[in-house]
């Protein structure tokens, strides 16, 4: 698809459209229940796991289940929701923490296809800017991206978001994240391998783009947006 002159940002989802599904969720999810224990263990006084737990105490979703108070009671909670596959604040602090002892210890390396680069160069050299909005922790969008085997590419991102601007779901989110970058929302194309991120950015009045990788799963309702495979392709 030839990108719209007046479209001023890429903004892009990761999971399943920067980097590949399998590595988020083999990789990087199987690492945090590998480490869980022993990060917990290790660093329960911390203050930023202190924070992630007021995080987890402090979301409606999770009311009902009793107050974290011990780390036996922690472990259970992050286990059940990485199964239930959630978008807790807390937890996604959490697994930001475990994955930034992986990074510095050299056990994880950020993984994106091949193209990725290739287009994120282009895009800059046309003048356009690179923002990422994941699920994931900003912390953890930053640490994936530094360490690909293309190697750092965080100085071509202008701004990286997570779900502290809002659920992904949400056609708000969009519209806090164009204020954010400076730009009016048609400036901005989004680009996700989930088609209810895509309606909620185009509700916001974003340009959106649906990415089709390998191992990501079907969306029903995909005919409703342009597609491309690669962001080359963009």
């Amino acid at each position: 698809m030839t990108l719209p002159g007046a479209v001023r940002v890429v903004l892009l989802d990761i999971e399943g459209t920067t980097t590949p599904i399998a590595f988020v969720h083999e990789r990087l999810f199987g690492y945090v229940r590998s480490h869980l224990a022993a990060y917990v263990a290790n660093h329960w006084n911390d203050p930023p796991v202190q924070d992630a737990i007021r995080q987890l105490n402090d979301d409606a979703a999770l009311q009902g289940r009793g107050l974290i108070s011990d780390p036996e009671t922690l472990l259970g909670v992050v286990h059940d929701l990485m199964d239930q596959d959630r978008k807790s604040g807390g937890l996604k602090t959490l697994q930001g923490l475990i994955w930034e002892d992986g990074y510095r210890a050299g056990e994880l390396r950020g993984e994106v296809w091949d193209d990725v680069p290739v287009a994120f160069r282009r895009w800059r050299n046309e003048g356009r800017e690179i923002a990422i909005y994941s699920s994931g922790s900003e912390l953890a969008q930053r640490r994936l991206f530094e360490s690909t085997g293309a190697g750092d590419l965080t100085p071509l991102i202008t701004a990286f978001f997570d779900t502290r601007v809002g659920a992904k779901v949400e056609a708000g989110s969009y519209t806090k994240i164009a204020q954010a970058l400076g730009h009016p929302a048609p400036a901005i194309l989004f680009v996700s391998d989930v088609t209810a991120e895509l309606h909620a950015a185009r509700a916001a009045g974003l340009e959106v783009t649906l990415s089709i990788r390998p191992g990501n799963a079907p969306q029903a309702d995909a005919h409703l947006f342009p597609a491309v495979s690669t962001l080359t392709g963009i």
